[in-house]
């Protein structure tokens, strides 16, 4: 081979192996509502509020119609997606006196607990949290020095800083007086504003979160976007005020969903479709109690608070056009737990392997090539153990009304539900099957015995 023919033949190999090397990491997208229901958003069937963008989402991606988060308040939830653990074992799960981090809170998420941006940076991830945090609010805590470059958003939720000017019960109003509340809004470690203005804070998350893709769209990034809303107290912006037939909780709602198309157009503008994942959900159900201001569970059982169906089954919809089958139901038990291995897988990054992860990798079932890696589903009020779902079937060990002033209830036999015949759990049929209840407490049995709770962080 002469000279010549040789530097040709090395130059055609580097061509031929350049896409093997080049080959871009995937951009990933996790947009959490804040108390949004199951039965909140047109493509689960909501009749008179109109969620466009997120219909489209379904449409051109995967709608899970069994789709859990780990928690049904909002510190517990958010701790488990983060880390791809049950919160009861980081201590984040909440205690009888506190279900979430409140205002005058000294805890937070354990410095010793891997955070998905985290594990993402190994890999050169850019990353940012923008919106509601509620992870601690202490500045160890913060998203800045959790894994996140950049943060934009609330420490906590709306609710947690009233002004002395407020009325009883004032959060879950219709019309709201934004004198009553003085939230801070925070950029990075400090303080941007306080009070901040509610009404045009989607707006804002929005603008920071397309400013974000727009200055990081060579990638690789992982934006985090917790909104604030739903959550009382509710306020809409002038674009959107009146605008829904299903009134404030409606216009919120609407609002979010055009923050969706805002953020898919960003991607769309920036040739990034094709290689950015988007997955959608709620950090726990509809706080009922609120009336009007709270939101709707659709066909199931109770809301936020509570171990039903309504409190822990959420809207969940993935997106990512090339990738995942458009059009695509899917009915397979999957949680926001699994969206840390899963994320992780596609990046190269290590899961963590000194700790028992409870997330499992969901590409078999979002790519429809493999089986569903999660047959079963625990379900905690607080750090107790109330219910556990294994395969179609559901066992109430404990039931608790969402926010309700009656005590919780221990039942032996457990309740068991068919939930693949009755979503709405009306329908005990426990009697009729007790090999299943038997099968469900070996699995409860398994799951205790690993079981090593973490210090309690409230």
């Amino acid at each position: 081979m002469t000279a010549k023919f040789h530097s040709i033949f090395l130059a055609m190999l580097c061509v031929l192996t350049l896409p093997l090397h080049a080959a871009k990491s995937p951009n990933f997208i996790i947009i959490l509502a804040d108390d949004l229901g199951y039965g909140d958003l047109g493509c689960y069937g909501h009749p008179t509020i109109k969620t466009p963008n997120l219909d489209r989402m379904a449409a051109e991606g995967m709608r899970f119609t069994d789709f859990y988060v780990a928690a049904c308040v909002c510190t517990p939830s958010r701790a488990a997606l983060m880390t791809g653990r049950l919160p009861i074992r980081s201590g984040m799960a909440g205690s009888h006196q506190h279900h979430v981090l409140m205002a005058n809170s000294t805890g937070g998420l354990p410095e010793n607990e891997i955070t998905i941006a985290q594990a993402l940076k190994t890999k050169g991830y850019a990353t940012a949290c923008i919106g509601k945090w509620h992870l601690g609010h202490e500045p160890q805590y913060l998203p800045t020095h959790r894994g996140f470059d950049y943060f934009y958003g609330l420490r906590y939720s709306n609710d947690m800083e009233p002004t002395a000017k407020i009325p009883r019960d004032a959060s879950g109003r219709e019309v709201q007086d934004p004198e009553w509340w003085n939230p801070t809004l925070l950029q990075n470690d400090k303080i941007l504003e306080q009070p901040t203005d509610l009404s045009t804070l989607t707006e804002r998350y929005t603008k920071e979160a397309v400013k974000f893709i727009e200055q990081n769209k060579k990638g690789p990034f992982f934006l985090y976007f917790p909104h604030t809303f739903p959550h009382v107290p509710l306020f809409a912006n002038k674009k959107f005020q009146g605008k829904s037939l299903r009134g404030v909780y409606g216009d919120v709602v609407e609002e979010i969903d055009w923050s969706v198309g805002q953020i898919l157009e960003a991607l769309k503008k920036n040739h990034l479709t094709e290689n950015t994942f988007v997955f959608f959900t709620s950090d726990n159900g509809p706080w009922l109690v609120k009336n009007q201001t709270g939101g709707s569970a659709g066909p199931l059982r109770d809301g936020k608070g509570s171990t039903w169906e309504g409190g822990m089954r959420e809207p969940g919809i993935a997106w990512w056009p090339g990738k995942i089958k458009p059009g695509t139901v899917n009915h397979n038990i999957a949680c926001s737990m699994d969206l840390f291995p899963t994320l992780c897988g596609w990046a190269g990054a290590s899961i963590p392997t000194d700790r028992i992860m409870d997330g499992v990798d969901m590409s078999g079932l979002l790519f429809d090539t493999g089986p569903d890696l999660r047959q079963t589903m625990i379900y905690y009020y607080g750090s107790d153990f109330f219910a556990f779902r294994q395969g179609d079937y559901k066992a109430h060990f404990v039931t608790h009304t969402g926010y309700g002033k009656d005590p919780a209830v221990p039942h032996d036999p457990p309740l068991l539900f068919n939930l693949e015949k009755d979503p709405g759990e009306r329908f005990n049929v426990a009697a009729e099957h007790p090999d299943i209840i038997a099968n469900i407490r070996k699995e409860v049995e398994k799951y205790q015995a690993n079981l090593v709770p973490g210090k309690p962080e409230y």
